[in-house]
């Protein structure tokens, strides 16, 4: 059977960290001081430590060192609290969740949407199977629909076997806002719970999220994705085992007796989305600006159709008054008579798409920033930190490159074309909030100075900065210090050194999703594969191996160069440098390690196993 009917399914999600306002405090604490020497040490930098004799080197680095630390700026804006919206009781009738008075007195109504295009009906089943278990103390009316792009008579199949409406439509427009707001023009409910065909909702989604409607504001609650399929890897003393026998499980028994548990071959891929949920989405909730991500997220009806309604009315005005101006020019009168005003905002109002969900390659995030931004209604967003359901991750280099490829263009796009920086509607914090996440997918232009940088000087012995005296330690060393501290107590336990590496590391691809937004490409929108696929990608890792390669050498040459005396090579350089080539060198390791990264045997027949549903 394929993974998705595998053992893997026992596995739990993570505990949401608590809430604690003295950790908040020491955190606020922290990052403040790493701030304020981070500013003195870029004023520093600008002012008392340029090489004049290499502004063609200099000038670049400083650039990129400031852009990245105004991308910290905005992190810590968007780590500052944790604090989050309260959940209300469970509402025992929809008038609970409306300050209409006119509103009956009737159960709730929720419409769960499985949007799917060529994925296996079989998998679709499983996630059809958990939502008809979905439970609720008070009555509730809970239609479970399949939405298939794909018109395929299995899939209607697997939808009559189990009970659930089948929703098709004649063309695939918009992608799967298109096919959302297809479904939206059959259905009725109050709610609309969005799974994508992967998952598994669990049975109490209702009970931890339709609290939050009590507030009539609330236009949506995101909850966590939650991968359970991420390689658990193998403990190192069973993998030493296999190869050296006894021998081999003593010295990893030792090993981790002083450093602790070794897991090998654990989330290869950077899969692991709690540190995103957990920390950075959920501690958007204190500005109202944690968006949606698609799947896992509850919406009010009312809220996603009047918002686009407003959008629809606004274009349909704008079209309509741009076509009169162009009338009145062409005929040189003064004023379009009412009749033909009509007819051309009738035409404008034909020729404007009805976008619920925005027809976007990202429009959950798109959708978010149209919902937040109508101030005259005050919509408000909540990040549950609960896992209420279980999804699969991509478990090949291929399949996370098609994923991230289509996130970092779908924001980046956006950005080029509806910045919600200048939008009117958003709020001062919400437009930090979404301009970190925006700002983050330029980091590869500053990343690449960081990782050529030191390369360049290896070779060159020209540096960036004056001098590495021991005033330039001094400025550094208390801004990276504190800045790593703040690091360490923001995550509370969760590791960042993965994330960050791979942030670093995925350059390549970063860089290609901005010059296709720069070209005017449009981007697509491939269906992330669902099961793994075989073989390896070296060819996708090809520029992080060539940087290996060269800060080694570099790095060997410098040192040559060092020990035989040549000019620029001090030893504070060297020390600065190839600590900087051996962080950056390491950062690669991960990325290029998964290109290669085959499933141990036992957790291969694990996902091949498993028992049928």
């Amino acid at each position: 059977m394929p993974r998705y009917a595998s053992r893997f399914q026992t596995q739990t999600p993570w505990t949401p960290l608590p809430y604690s306002p003295l950790h908040e405090t020491v955190w606020q604490f922290l990052c403040t001081a790493s701030l304020v020497f981070g500013t003195w040490y870029l004023g520093w930098r600008w002012l008392g430590s340029m090489n004049y004799d290499a502004l063609w080197f200099s000038i670049p680095l400083l650039i990129a060192e400031t852009g990245s630390f105004i991308g910290l700026v905005l992190f810590t804006a968007n780590l500052w609290s944790a604090k989050s919206p309260t959940r209300g009781a469970l509402p025992v009738s929809v008038r609970d969740c409306t300050d209409d008075p006119d509103m009956p007195d009737r159960p709730v109504a929720v419409d769960v949407f499985f949007a799917t295009y060529s994925e296996d009906p079989e998998l679709v089943r499983v996630g059809l199977q958990e939502a008809k278990k979905l439970r609720y103390p008070h009555p509730i009316t809970v239609q479970v629909h399949v939405l298939d792009d794909g018109k395929r008579p299995a899939m209607e199949a697997v939808a009559r076997e189990e009970g659930v409406n089948y929703i098709t439509r004649s063309d695939n427009v918009g992608f799967k806002a298109g096919n959302l707001r297809n479904a939206m023009t059959s259905t009725s409910g109050d709610f609309i719970l969005i799974c994508d065909a992967d998952m598994h909702p669990f049975p109490t989604f209702l009970e931890e999220t339709l609290g939050y409607f009590r507030d009539p504001k609330v236009a949506w609650v995101q909850t966590p994705h939650w991968f359970y399929d991420i390689p658990p890897g193998v403990p190192l003393p069973a993998a030493l085992g296999r190869r050296l026998g006894a021998l081999g499980r003593g010295i990893g028994k030792a090993f981790e007796r002083v450093f602790g548990p070794v897991q090998l071959g654990e989330d290869p891929f950077a899969n692991d989305p709690q540190l995103f949920f957990d920390v950075i989405l959920r501690r958007r909730n204190w500005a109202n600006a944690s968006f949606c991500c698609g799947a896992g997220s509850i919406h009010r009806r009312e809220a996603v159709m009047e918002a686009a309604l407003r959008q629809w009315s606004d274009h349909v005005a704008a079209a309509a008054g741009r076509n009169e101006k162009a009338a009145r020019q062409i005929t040189g009168e003064q004023a379009i008579m009412d009749s033909i005003s009509d007819v051309m905002r009738w035409q404008s109002a034909l020729e404007e798409e009805f976008q619920p969900y925005k027809f976007h390659v990202s429009e959950d995030i798109y959708t978010s920033i149209v919902l937040h931004s109508d101030r005259e209604r005050g919509w408000k967003s909540v990040l549950h930190p609960v896992v209420q359901a279980k999804m699969l991750s991509p478990n090949d280099l291929l399949s996370w490159t098609i994923q991230r490829f289509k996130y970092a263009g779908g924001t980046l796009d956006i950005l080029a074309h509806d910045n919600p920086l200048i939008r009117r509607g958003l709020t001062l914090p919400q437009k930090l909030m979404y301009g970190s996440t925006f700002y983050s997918y330029l980091a590869p232009l500053w990343n690449i100075v960081f990782l050529v940088s030191p390369i360049v000087f290896l070779f060159t012995g020209i540096a960036p900065v004056a001098g590495y005296s021991l005033d330039f330690f001094l400025h550094i060393a208390p801004f990276l210090l504190f800045n790593e501290l703040s690091q360490l107590v923001a995550m509370w336990g969760n590791s960042n050194a993965k994330g960050r590496a791979w942030y670093l590391a995925m350059f390549p691809l970063s860089l290609q999703a901005l010059w296709a937004v720069v070209r005017g490409r449009k981007i697509s929108f491939p269906v992330t594969p669902k099961d793994r696929q075989i073989g390896t990608y070296g060819r996708l890792v090809r520029w992080q191996i060539a940087l290996v390669v060269v800060t080694m050498a570099g790095l060997a040459w410098g040192w040559t160069a060092y020990a035989t005396g040549r000019e620029g090579y001090t030893l504070g350089a060297m020390i600065a440098n190839t600590l900087w080539g051996f962080s950056n060198a390491l950062s690669m390791l991960p990325i290029i390690r998964a290109a290669f990264w085959q499933p141990d045997p036992e957790f291969e027949a694990a996902i091949v196993e498993g028992a049928t549903p």
